[in-house]
């Protein structure tokens, strides 16, 4: 099924873009959605119009956003968590727990579906990613390390996420 993007749609298209989709996904969850529209000629004709219209919004909401997105940029998370000999975890790092540590942090709300992370179940180093808006998505800098000892992370940036009081 052919369908013209209303709205942008995250790992699709931009708005005004003409895609390919499956049956179900097109039927069931774009269109009743408000995401998209059957790709018709008459449609098809709106499609310049809803794509001037969308980047407008677009980058109205970049501008809004890119203070924050410059705010998150290279932030540093620290979990102290309890951990095998090996450096495997006793349970799990989940983007849920980053979201509400990054929302603490900064004193904004975070959606867990906006850290593009998986899992993280060792000690060390890891990177994520915020996905603010289409166009902005700052990194992070997560650091898991065992309770008790120190991590290594620039003074300035020190955040306590699970395990230690912020």
């Amino acid at each position: 099924m052919k369908v013209l993007l209303i709205k942008d749609v995250y790992k699709l298209g931009r708005a005004g873009d003409v895609k390919k989709v499956a049956d179900g996904y097109g039927r069931n969850y774009l269109i009743p959605q408000g995401l998209a529209v059957l790709a018709t000629p008459g449609a098809l004709k709106m499609a310049e119009s809803i794509r001037a219209r969308a980047a407008k919004q677009r980058e109205a909401l970049n501008q809004e956003m890119s203070g924050l997105a410059q705010r998150i940029q290279g932030q540093y998370l620290t979990f102290a968590v309890r951990a095998g000999e090996t450096g495997k975890l006793y349970g799990s790092i989940t983007p849920t727990m980053i979201a509400e540590a990054l929302s603490r942090k900064l004193g904004v709300t975070i959606d867990r579906h906006q850290i593009e992370a998986q899992s993280i179940r060792n000690l060390g180093e890891f990177k994520a990613h915020v996905r603010l808006t289409v166009d902005l998505v700052p990194e992070i800098n997560i650091i898991v390390h065992r309770e008790g000892e120190t991590p290594n992370v620039p003074v300035e940036e020190t955040q306590t996420g699970e395990g230690e009081s912020a």
